[in-house]
């Protein structure tokens, strides 16, 4: 399996439960602590935070003595900055200047698929990368103990919520790491000839048939190589590859109208539900998210 596709089975298999959110501000000196067996998000609302990274090797939230993953080396998390981890060790961030974070407290049920993700992960530019979700993530918690009384409903909506921040978040790391790295790689030089086309022109009508015969292959089999190789059908690449070229070029300052001429769709409503299935927002707000973050 690929390593997007077991990024992808980890992400359907995740069952969250999450405790009570605060908020926190930190002066010189201090810290926040993740107890080994306590999976946490922390996100870095203002100020820096410094850590240690972990080696990417997959755990268990209940891992054994002993088998936590090696330390590779120091991270700093800046404003816009988050960070997980499935509780394998206790880990320690400390700010030298002062922060204003937000920490949300896990339960991740351990599957065969999420024992796969790697026990700590520091997402970089997660504000950039993934608005929408980092501003939710700003706005979890209680600034002090004692906040205000649970609404019903409260449990449900602050599940959704967090799920929704932490699976944006790691789809955010995965995006960034060197393995996961976009357009995925491949060594056979057949399905390459066909992900170059595809990234050459994504506004293209690609059919099934049109593919298949770049790659030399019968639409089964082609079918069958691609999904092994890139995790996914040969259409929702081809989608995949149009949303980064939609981010590109809305960030750039391309219309939507244009954006969704330039990348082939029939009519702009169907641009927008495409979007908005990829990036959980309307592009239009998605563009302002990406100029008020980098204003």
């Amino acid at each position: 399996m690929t390593p997007r596709a077991a990024l992808e089975r980890a992400l359907s298999a995740i069952d969250v439960h999450p405790g009570r959110a605060w908020q926190q501000s930190l002066s010189t000196g201090e810290s926040v602590t993740v107890s080994r067996g306590e999976a946490a998000i922390v996100y870095v609302r203002s100020g820096e935070l410094t850590g240690l990274s972990a080696a990417r090797s997959g755990c268990s939230v209940n891992a054994s003595a002993g088998s936590a993953a090696a330390v590779e080396g120091e991270r700093t998390l800046l404003a816009g900055d988050a960070f997980i981890s499935l509780g394998c060790h206790p880990l320690g961030l400390s700010s030298q200047s002062g922060a204003e974070v937000t920490v949300v407290p896990l339960e991740v049920v351990p599957t065969v698929d999420t024992r796969a993700l790697p026990p700590v992960v520091f997402v970089s530019g997660f504000a950039r990368a993934e608005p929408a979700a980092a501003g939710l993530a700003a706005h979890l918690g209680i600034p002090a103990p004692g906040g205000a009384g649970d609404r019903h409903g409260d449990e449900t909506i602050c599940k959704l919520m967090v799920t929704t921040v932490l699976l944006s978040a790691l789809r955010a790391w995965a995006a960034s790491d060197q393995d996961l790295s976009w357009p995925p790689r491949t060594s056979d030089p057949f399905l390459a000839r066909v992900a170059a086309a595809i990234d050459a022109d994504p506004g293209k009508e690609w059919t099934i048939d049109q593919l298949a015969s770049l790659g030399a292959m019968s639409r089964s089999v082609f079918a069958a190589r691609f999904r092994e190789v890139f995790g996914s059908s040969p259409a929702s690449y081809v989608t995949a590859v149009r949303m980064r070229r939609a981010e590109d070029l809305l960030e750039a300052g391309t219309s939507v109208s244009q954006t969704s001429r330039v990348l082939g769709y029939a009519s702009d409503e169907g641009f927008r539900r495409a979007f908005r299935r990829h990036a959980g927002v309307a592009p239009s707000a998605w563009r302002n998210g990406r100029r008020a973050i980098t204003a």
